[in-house]
């Protein structure tokens, strides 16, 4: 619940970040439209369509997930603080914070087989998984080396392979090297609900595998672990100069990092169409600078979380979207599979780019409504009130054995 107990930057990062997550995903649910070189947008549209599509691409594509991967690991970290604060030990916090992480990814597995093939679920708690085992209880030096370490690996892959692009007036991708569209990665053109199913998990099952390879999310998770430590989030204005300076040094870096891939999506930028496929440079090069968007927007919602405006109403209800995202995540899903996907309503297909924009904006003030009216009345989420009862099960049987 949003209350004085609650810290106010977590919850309204979160909520601002699901509004950037329903967005990101309505895109796979236009199952009709041609897509570009990427395989992520439209190929074409109207004035507005293509004005959305620019500023997905910079704005949003790429960026929410380093956003979600920070504030990932900054709740693991306080959750084990919490759980040590409260008479456990390191070791019994650790574990308590591994068998969340296997109840996320049994979440994420019933989402994507019924839902959303693009689950984040499963692939943050496989993460989380393992880099909690490694890394929970090391110190803040060894959090931060390896983080630099990481984020070295990603920043290193992009710049390379954009200066061989540069230098060679060609790409590095496989030439004729063609993305598949995104909405077929979802299955959402797919008639058939159980056909879909089988997509859908086949999807989500690659970006599990994949998942060990994403360095700047794990450069990012380690970040969060070592924010929660510090209590960046918690104490902003001891924390200015830090938060500041990632906003005002992140943010533009990251826009101007996603700047060339929105230019050639929309034809204002000339560039072999493999560049902006997954295996090219761009897509990496915008991949790569997400993650200093990321950690920008993270820093901008904790400023903005220092003023008195996040009493007034309207940042209530975002931050009560925020304290329970695991629940407005999957009602987000809930309001666009089942009408916009071809095995559903099929409205999908009659939608482009700015109205299906318009249509996730109104998913994210739907929940945001009902979060604020599960607010008012002190609810939880029925998501949150699940995992909380399945995660905590184990030690409650344990207490009634004693």
């Amino acid at each position: 619940m949003v209350s004085n107990e609650r810290v106010a930057a977590p919850d309204l990062a979160r909520g601002l970040m699901l509004a950037m997550i329903v967005l990101s995903n309505v895109v796979f649910h236009l199952w009709a439209a041609p897509r570009g070189s990427s395989g992520w947008h439209p190929a074409d549209g109207s004035a507005a369509d293509r004005v959305t599509q620019f500023l997905m691409i910079v704005l949003v594509d790429l960026r929410v997930y380093p956003l979600f991967a920070f504030l990932f690991g900054y709740g693991m970290a306080r959750l084990m603080d919490r759980q040590i604060t409260r008479g456990s030990s390191p070791a019994a916090a650790v574990r308590l914070v591994r068998r969340r992480s296997l109840l996320l990814i049994a979440f994420g597995l019933v989402h994507a087989a019924l839902l959303l093939a693009g689950d984040i679920l499963a692939v943050y708690g496989l993460i989380s998984l393992v880099l909690g085992a490694l890394f929970l209880r090391r110190t803040d030096r060894t959090l931060l080396v390896w983080a630099a370490i990481f984020a070295a690996l990603l920043l290193v892959m992009a710049l390379g392979l954009n200066a061989l692009m540069l230098t060679n007036g060609a790409s590095v991708a496989q030439p004729g090297h063609v993305a598949t569209p995104g909405h077929v990665e979802y299955a959402t053109g797919e008639e058939n609900w159980l056909a879909a199913a089988g997509g859908r998990l086949t999807t989500w099952a690659m970006l599990l595998l994949a998942a060990p390879a994403q360095f700047g999310m794990h450069a990012v998770l380690l970040l969060g672990i070592w924010a929660a430590r510090n209590r960046v989030l918690e104490e902003p204005a001891r924390h200015r100069r830090l938060l500041v300076t990632t906003a005002a040094i992140g943010i533009p870096l990251g826009w101007l990092g996603a700047l060339p891939s929105a230019l050639a999506h929309v034809g204002l930028l000339d560039v072999p169409a493999e560049a902006l496929t997954d295996q090219g440079e761009l897509f990496l090069l915008q991949s790569a600078t997400g993650v200093l968007a990321g950690l920008g927007y993270v820093a901008m919602f904790t400023l903005l979380a220092t003023g008195r405006w996040v009493r007034r109403p309207l940042a209530v209800a975002v931050r009560a979207v925020g304290a329970r995202s695991l629940s407005v995540y999957l009602a987000h899903s809930v309001l666009l599979a089942p009408v916009l996907a071809a095995w559903g309503l099929g409205l999908g297909a009659h939608l482009g780019s700015a109205g299906a924009a318009l249509y996730a904006l109104g998913a994210w003030a739907l929940t945001l409504a009902l979060a604020f009216f599960l607010e008012r009345r002190g609810l939880r989420g029925p998501a949150e009130t699940l995992l909380r009862r399945l995660l905590h099960r184990p030690q409650a049987a344990a207490d009634v054995r004693r």
